[in-house]
């Protein structure tokens, strides 16, 4: 008999690399959204007619209980989130409510009515904030510095708790920035590849951005899924950090692209000073040496192969909107 998975946040980048890898695994997979988003096909594309939906919000505990209960999943992956760091400040309360509370809610549906589900928790490098270390690992203190870091938080926490307490089968993958053509247009990454690609194309002029110096961790998006479900297939549960180990900067990033369709990002690219972020005290930069060790995962791609996958991506579908 197939594997039964359900994914919340299914519409989202790592919802759709995850059911993906699912359905080749020949896994039954079931996708939570909520009630008001019936058509997802703009989502899941060629995987829509294989998944099956499930509409529930993440602040309905009967409704998640209920769900959780009639499907006895073999696997649950809680990605569902506000995954705009800086839109937490503007709503503070619904980041925590749907992030905190909504893992707790998911935990308790399994400890009631499933608990025999294994749980992934899509933590983030976020919670490590100002980071008294770099790089990062499994022991770093946390101290997160926005709300949705302080709301992944919570969530960590309770996952622990609940394993700890109630034997469930729970895990935190704290994972780094990751990116694939399915980003959304409000992060950085995708903002400079879909620029690069409109230049090149003539539809747009100038890009706008702020500090070119700011370093982050980036990783393919369809491999930090493997990672997810590795971990749920070990003898147990555990927590493990999930990123490349390297820095590249926003400007490493900004070159990259527009020497992808041949251009000089100087040529460009804008410095708006009310973009400016302070500098980091501390990198946010993975150390995965346990992925390494315990799953045998390793973040594969390098940055300028993600980076031409994405300004490829986008120069296609800006070509198919010409037409």
């Amino acid at each position: 008999m197939a594997k039964r998975a359900l994914i919340t946040g299914i519409t989202g980048q790592d919802g759709y690399y995850l059911a993906k890898l699912l359905l080749d695994k020949g896994y039954e997979v079931h996708g939570l959204v909520r009630p008001d988003h019936y058509d997802v096909s703009d989502r899941l594309g060629d995987i829509t007619d294989r998944v099956t939906i499930e509409h529930a919000e993440l602040t309905d505990s009967l409704t998640i209980r209920v769900i959780v209960e009639r499907l006895q999943p073999d696997e649950i992956y809680n990605l569902a989130a506000p995954s705009h760091v800086g839109r937490s400040f503007s709503v503070p309360e619904s980041t925590i409510e749907i992030v905190g509370v909504g893992c707790l809610r998911l935990l308790e549906a399994v400890r009631q009515a499933s608990p025999r589900s294994r749980l992934y928790q899509a933590a983030s490098s976020e919670m490590f904030g100002r980071a008294a270390v770099s790089p990062q690992n499994e022991q770093t203190p946390f101290h997160p510095r926005n709300p949705y870091g302080v709301a992944k938080l919570a969530a960590y926490w309770a996952v622990v708790n609940y394993r700890e307490t109630y034997g469930l089968f729970a895990c935190n993958g704290i994972t780094y920035n990751h990116e694939s053509e399915r980003r959304g247009e409000e992060f950085v990454t995708r903002k400079i590849s879909m620029a690069a690609a409109r230049i090149a194309l003539g539809l747009q002029k100038r890009l706008t951005l702020g500090n070119l110096d700011a370093r982050r961790d980036w990783g393919f998006a369809p491999e930090y899924v493997e990672a997810m479900w590795l971990m749920l297939q070990q003898p147990e549960p555990d927590d493990f950090v999930l990123g490349t180990g390297v820095t590249h900067s926003v400007r490493d990033f900004c070159e990259a692209a527009f020497n992808r369709v041949n251009l000089n990002y100087k040529d460009f690219v804008d410095i708006d000073p009310a973009l400016v972020r302070p500098s980091e005290e501390h990198l946010l930069v993975a150390d995965p040496s346990k992925a390494a060790r315990v799953l045998g995962w390793r973040a594969r791609t390098p940055l300028r192969d993600i980076v031409a996958h994405m300004v490829d991506a986008d120069l296609s579908r800006q070509r198919r909107a010409l037409r």
